[in-house]
């Protein structure tokens, strides 16, 4: 019984997350498109890419690691709510994040309205490296808090009977042994901003600096040159080259990571004494201008009925929430957001429960071959994505449906559950199955009524995150759309290039506060790490 749906398994995978990657890859090598792509500045483009990503990593480290210790290791004042606000970016699309800034600290944003003056040139390489570590640190405190929670209490306890001061135990015994999750970390922030679309081509883009993922979109949107998708599939190589080494990196590093036995007791808060009342302030005061502050900034430019105008009680509007919401072209695109996230949450959740269940309780010898085939997406740029689901839909007759972007969601975020599943799934007891087969079931009948049925609630938390990551996707989206099947994400990116950012800010506004309504809901659900993988569980 098993093998059939074995072999259907491993066909929905080579189809869904092998074959539009290797379009993307056979296309590229079909032409010599290089003097052209050199012409167009693809060289600077790269060292922007990977300038502005290792300074997003280098970022998020510091900052992921620092709140990890006073968030996990401290007494620090309000550590709870002050983690849900801290993790914030992480609910927060980036592109979103983008449009939030530049009405807090350009000119003409909420900064030069009360005090006079633009604090930041925002646009350009700082503002580009500025949100990307800002949307990368709470992956990078995901993994590093982890990696604290393995390190038994006896060897802290040791140092500190050995005459060590908490902050010397910390940096002497502590450290040390994080620094392969702090690799890893960084592996994982540097490609994934490597990926990122919607921080340059809204900050980098006007600031002059062109990235491999704006070159993309520009060649596929200007119409400047013949056989523009065997052009961007070149730069999709470059992209999955780099993406495919962070994944052999982080795998690599993965497997330094020592594993201790120990007490299994948590541990006691490290006081931080006199300075607690400051260093609790600065966390705080981090937390609130990263989250509050750009969302006042968005709020504010959503207030006014045109860029320029002065915000007073009588300049204030609702004007701009109550024409995108009963625009026609909102409407459709939230309509199509709503309709393709659910069904990708659905197909995910099938797709990613069933490899789930092959490569935890159906072990075989293809279990590593096949996670790691569902997983490659996660190492993959979104655009690269794009841009294998386009060129299948060239030749399935799906191009400019809505099946293409439906498809490319499954691709990117079906990881998403099977991450979420195997958790639950490998730490079932055999003896559970092993009572059904006595009472008469089948090897899988077996295992659909016990692990299967006990790892429905993780199904359904995982396909519920994938719906909400979809509905406010951009990156996936941008290159997909066609007309009658835009997405809410692309109806805001088409607002902010036509220079109407009020419009813009007013749905942004929006969508970000839905995202702040589901972290409060589920935040706590959804922010575990997981304590094997040091990976977060989303």
């Amino acid at each position: 019984m098993t093998l059939p749906i074995r072999i259907v398994l491993w066909s929905s995978l080579l189809g869904i997350a092998v074959l539009p990657l290797a379009l993307v890859v056979s296309l590229g090598f079909g032409a010599n498109h290089l003097p052209l792509l050199l012409d167009g500045g693809i060289v600077q483009a790269a060292v922007n890419s990977v300038t502005t990503s290792f300074a997003a990593a280098v970022g998020a480290v510091v900052i992921g690691t620092m709140m990890a210790f006073l968030l996990d290791r401290t007494d620090l004042a309000g550590r709870r709510p002050l983690k849900l606000l801290l993790l914030t970016p992480l609910f927060v699309p980036p592109f979103i994040g983008a449009i939030a800034w530049t009405g807090l600290v350009t000119r003409g944003g909420l900064i030069d309205r009360t005090v006079g003056f633009a604090p930041w040139d925002f646009y350009g390489f700082s503002g580009v490296a500025f949100l990307l570590t800002l949307h990368s640190y709470p992956v990078a405190y995901f993994v590093v808090a982890a990696a604290l929670r393995r390190i038994p209490a006896d060897l802290v306890e040791a140092a500190r009977m050995g005459g060590a001061t908490p902050l010397r135990t910390q940096l002497d015994v502590t450290l040390p042994l994080i620094r392969p999750a702090i690799a890893a970390a960084f592996t994982l922030t540097f490609v994934s901003s490597i990926g990122d679309f919607g921080i340059p081509i809204i900050v980098g883009v006007p600031g002059g600096l062109d990235t491999l993922s704006t070159m993309v979109y520009r060649y596929l949107e200007s119409g400047t040159v013949d056989s523009p998708l065997q052009v961007v599939s070149q730069i999709g190589i470059i992209l999955l080259v780099l993406g495919v080494i962070g994944t052999i990196l982080d795998r690599r590093i993965s497997k330094r990571v020592v594993e201790f036995g120990g007490s299994g007791r948590e541990f006691d808060p490290m006081s931080l004494g006199r300075s607690r009342a400051g260093v609790s302030a600065v966390a705080w005061v981090f937390g609130l201008v990263t989250t509050v502050a750009p969302l006042a900034g968005l709020v504010v430019r959503s207030l006014l009925p045109a860029p320029g105008v002065p915000l007073t009680f009588e300049t204030m509007t609702l004007d701009n929430y109550q024409r995108v919401l009963s625009s026609a072209q909102t409407i459709n695109g939230a309509t199509n957001s709503v309709v393709l996230s659910i069904g990708a949450g659905v197909l995910c959740g099938i797709l990613g429960l069933a490899v789930g269940l092959f490569t935890t309780r159906l072990a075989r010898a293809d279990r590593e071959p096949m996670l790691l085939t569902v997983l490659l997406p996660q190492a993959v740029p979104g655009l690269v994505i794009a841009t294998g689901w386009l060129i299948l839909g060239r030749y399935t007759g799906l191009y400019n449906t809505g099946w293409v972007i439906l498809g490319a969601y499954v691709t990117a975020f079906a990881a998403i559950v099977v991450q979420t599943v195997r958790g639950p799934l490998a730490g079932m007891h055999s003896s559970m199955e092993e009572a059904a087969r006595i009472g008469g079931a089948g090897p899988f009948r077996a295992h659909l009524d016990t692990s299967v049925r006990l790892a429905l609630p993780a199904a359904g938390i995982g396909a519920i995150m994938v719906a909400v990551t979809a509905v406010r996707e951009l990156t996936l989206s941008v290159l997909l759309v066609s007309p009658g099947t835009q997405t809410l994400g692309v109806v805001i990116f088409q607002y902010q290039r036509a220079g109407d950012v009020n419009a813009s800010s007013a749905l942004s506004v929006i969508l970000m506060l839905v995202g702040l309504v589901v972290l409060a809901v589920f935040g706590s659900r959804f922010t575990r790490s997981d304590s094997e993988t040091g990976k977060l569980n989303v």
